[in-house]
């Protein structure tokens, strides 16, 4: 793999992009990619194959030639597909906290290093605000078979304690307390703060409002399997308006 590094800093000389710019395409950090460059360290071969696809270059090529400028520049138009001829779309990137990285998270969330370094989800959201996904891992949060299940995900954005009290009462929220990460449903009274699980076995837990170290309200599900949408309300209607169309029907 010698001639890697050489040959995807020429890559980026032909297009005109910067070290941060050409690690953005692949999900790589910016000083991954210079390390690449500089051969103080070797790509894993998931990113050598994306590389070689997007640019159209054969893998040996890459891996073992001192390909040339000149050499470049006949694929041209192939480098040119996306970076050039479509606008390049930046999503948000969010940090997720797994079941493998929450004792990680509780120790480091005021980490920026660790942050960067987090598993992250890249969505269509506000990039301008601060979001956290959390991997539900328990039926805490399940009703009578609604609700969330385990390997859901839910992405919050992060909100000041200053304004708790602001919150709607039964807000979605995930949050940092008494050294654990907690997701409940909010309520406030005067001098608490109650935590409710959406299954009836699990009882409220209540807390100061400055035990709270970190607070995200829930903006975005992903669900693992599609979600049952009507309820026994919405099919009662439905049932009273097919009853109502065969009576119209009789009298017609």
């Amino acid at each position: 793999m010698s001639f890697f590094g050489k040959n995807i800093k020429k890559i980026r000389t032909v297009k005109g992009l910067s070290q941060a710019a050409f690690a953005d395409i692949f999900g790589l950090k910016r000083a991954t990619l210079g390390a690449y460059e500089e051969h103080r360290s070797e790509p894993k071969i998931e990113t050598i194959i994306k590389i070689a696809n997007y640019f159209s270059i054969k893998i040996d090529t890459l891996l073992t030639n001192d390909i040339t400028v000149n050499e470049l520049l006949q694929f041209k138009e192939s480098l040119a597909t996306y970076s050039e001829d479509l606008k390049k779309e930046h999503f948000a990137k969010v940090p997720c906290i797994t079941e493998n990285n929450n004792a990680d998270y509780l120790e480091h969330y005021k980490n920026d290093i660790f942050i960067d370094e987090m598993p992250y989800l890249q969505i269509p959201i506000n990039t301008t605000k601060s979001f956290r996904a959390f991997t539900v891992s328990n039926l805490e949060m399940t009703n009578q078979d609604k609700g969330f299940y385990p390997k859901d995900i839910v992405v919050g954005e992060q909100t000041p304690i200053s304004i708790l009290k602001k919150l709607t009462n039964g807000t979605l929220v995930f949050v940092i307390i008494n050294n654990s990460i907690l997701f409940r449903r909010l309520y406030v009274t005067n001098n608490n703060v109650i935590f409710r699980a959406d299954h009836k076995n699990i009882e409220d837990e209540t807390y100061k409002a400055s035990d709270i170290k970190e607070l995200w309200r829930v903006r975005y599900v992903f669900c693992k399997r599609i979600p049952e949408f009507s309820t026994s309300f919405e099919d009662k209607l439905m049932t009273m308006e097919q009853e109502i169309l065969k009576m119209k029907a009789k009298l017609e």
